[in-house]
């Protein structure tokens, strides 16, 4: 292995494996087209949801010898990424990777003052009519503004077509990252643990709501006008930065999170499969926004796979759809006290969710699975809840009958790897899902 510098950085490069012809099978992820014993090179399977559409997903596997990385910084990730434009390129991840190791202050624009901010937009002084738009570039708004572009062009990694990225053994991952799958195709992210990014600097709104609210950005990961995405076996968390230990102010808890994973602006043929998606509010948005300037280009587009990942100790959007064909089978869901939905039916989805398990505490009826936000067709058949067969469409019919929902989506999926009944779904899911058990 040779050592090569490249915009400043050390980036390892490895040779190319040469594989072998067998079919690599696991009952702990999808039949990834083989050809290569190395997971590196796996490609995804020929029916493996929507990713497997049309000419498939290969990300980098047939990158050479010039093009493969094994990165354990930030600074090397990013280099990796930026050389040899679209060509073929695998980047191994080893170890955890902190995008955010110098902490929020490395990003804060001279005078900003967290104090400040509080005292000058305090409801009380400010009220909650106006919103923080129109605040100068000194103020306490706009330093903020300031400092939050800092961080933005610190923690994204724009993501180039024709890559693999792929975390090296159990413990490879990224800390306060933001991956950018933005305007490319046939991209792979595979064994990963991904600690969502913290938004240093949130801002508040007045106007948002009754009550004004803390909003914040950078997803873990966005899918933006891109086409061919894999994402397999990662772990999404918000691991040492949970929502309960955020604190509140202006009565408002201070929100620091986004999305974990958002697959937007006319995406189309991806699957995401084998994940753990865990301790996180908004976890899944497909489709942005009911706005038609928007709907144009997301109309016919938007086709996504979720199948055998395991949704936990979540609140809501696993996923909720605007538009899209979206299949969600062989999902196990695990909610407590904090859950409020798991598939949103929104503006002119199609969303088919079938052979899903859905572990719910006592209290929490299965009617919560389904939430509408618009008029669309749902297809929801064969999932159980707690073991037990469940009409998930029928049970939140008859609970909430303020939201009656529509049954039969209008279209039948044809790319499904391999079905599991429901039942059997939470054992396997369970064991298989989820960073560090590729095999």
């Amino acid at each position: 292995m040779t050592t090569q510098k490249r915009h400043g950085h050390a980036i390892r490069r490895g040779a190319v494996l040469a594989g072998c012809t067998a079919l690599v099978l696991s009952l702990a992820g999808p039949a990834a087209q083989a050809g290569h014993r190395d997971p590196a090179r796996q490609t995804l399977g020929a029916n493996d949801g929507w990713a497997a559409h049309g000419t498939g997903t290969t990300g980098g596997a047939a990158a050479d010898a010039e093009h493969v990385y094994t990165v354990t910084t930030w600074a090397q990730f990013k280099a990796a990424l930026a050389a040899g434009g679209d060509a073929p390129k695998i980047i191994k991840v080893k170890g955890t990777i902190d995008a955010v190791a110098e902490g929020c202050e490395a990003f804060a624009a001279p005078g900003y003052d967290f104090a400040a901010y509080l005292d000058k937009y305090a409801p009380e002084k400010w009220g909650l009519e106006q919103d923080l738009a129109a605040e100068p570039a000194d103020s306490p708004e706009g330093l903020r503004r300031a400092s939050a572009a800092n961080q933005d062009k610190a923690i994204k990694a724009t993501v180039p077509s024709n890559t693999t990225i792929i975390g090296v053994g159990r413990n490879a991952g990224f800390k306060g990252a933001s991956l950018q799958i933005r305007g490319v195709d046939n991209v792979i992210v595979r064994n990963l643990t991904l600690e969502s990014p913290v938004d240093c600097f949130p801002q508040w709104d007045p106007t948002d709501g009754s009550q004004g609210n803390w909003n914040s950005e950078y997803d873990t990961a966005v899918v933006h006008g891109s086409t061919h995405v894999w994402l397999d076996h990662n772990t999404f968390t918000d691991g040492s930065h949970p929502d309960s230990a955020a604190p509140a102010y202006f009565g408002m808890l201070y929100q620091q999170h986004d999305g974990q994973l958002d697959v937007v602006r006319g995406s189309d043929y991806v699957t995401a499969s084998w994940n753990v998606f865990t301790e996180h509010d908004k976890t899944i948005l497909i489709g942005n926004s009911d706005s038609e300037s928007t709907a144009a280009g997301d109309r016919g587009h938007l086709k996504v796979t979720l199948h055998h990942n395991l949704f936990a100790r979540l609140v809501e959007r696993t996923p909720r759809v605007r538009f899209g064909q979206v299949d969600a089978y062989n999902n196990h869901v695990v909610a407590d006290g904090t859950y409020s939905y798991s598939f949103g039916i929104g503006k002119e989805s199609q969303l088919v969710a079938e052979h899903n398990a859905f572990t719910l505490p006592a209290g929490i009826s299965p009617a919560k699975v389904l939430k509408k936000w618009n008029e669309a067709p749902v297809t929801a058949a064969h999932n159980v809840v707690n073991g037990r067969p469940v009409d998930l469409i029928a049970v939140h019919n008859a609970e909430i009958p303020g939201e009656t929902l529509r049954s039969g989506a209008g279209w039948t999926p044809a790319l499904r790897a391999q079905v599991h009944p429901a039942r059997a779904v939470p054992a396997i899911v369970d064991r298989g899902a989820g960073a560090g058990r590729l095999r």
